[in-house]
């Protein structure tokens, strides 16, 4: 069977969008396939799911600085571009069949990043290549060119209730 490369999209105010993803990335591991894991965002600080991917020997590079702030932003701009041109250079290179851009939504919506660096990385893309985009407030581009679009919607959430992020839940 012919692969058909897909593009996916996790976005929405909802917990839920990266661990899908990695859900997926697991899912695609299983079955043979090449996966390259880049977050944009998160820093070098380890959840436990990146724990056990590591284990089983999926590759993730955390390309990002954990929180943006306003005196790290232009070295956050700079890690920004940097994971770009990895993303691109993975993408083109043939040696993946999965990708997952974690938090990329998050780096055009701060500003690292620029609309076109994303539309970019669809144009260049093999047709056989699976990409993820995650993260917040998706742009309507990326939306238009996905084959699957989920948008976590938030509900209810423990930390309005005063309960702190739980360990082996959210990270």
């Amino acid at each position: 069977m012919e692969r058909h490369g897909l593009i996916i999209v996790h976005t929405g105010d909802g917990k839920g969008k990266t661990t899908a993803a990695l859900g997926l990335a697991l899912r695609a591991f299983g079955a043979g396939l090449r996966v390259l894991i880049l977050q944009f965002i998160k820093g070098k600080k380890k959840s436990g799911e990146l724990k056990a991917l590591e284990i089983l020997g999926v590759e993730v590079r955390q390309c990002g600085l954990g929180f943006i702030t306003k005196e790290n932003f232009a070295e956050q701009k700079k890690s920004a571009r940097e994971a770009i041109e990895l993303a691109q250079n993975e993408i083109l290179s043939g040696n993946r069949d999965l990708i997952i851009l974690d938090e990329i939504n998050y780096a055009v919506k701060f500003g690292l990043l620029d609309a076109a660096d994303i539309l970019e990385l669809i144009k260049i893309r093999p047709p056989e290549l699976h990409l993820v985009f995650t993260g917040r407030d998706a742009l309507p581009e990326l939306i238009d060119a996905a084959d699957l679009v989920t948008e976590m919607k938030l509900i209810k959430h423990p930390f309005k209730n005063g309960i702190a992020a739980q360990n082996g839940i959210e990270f």
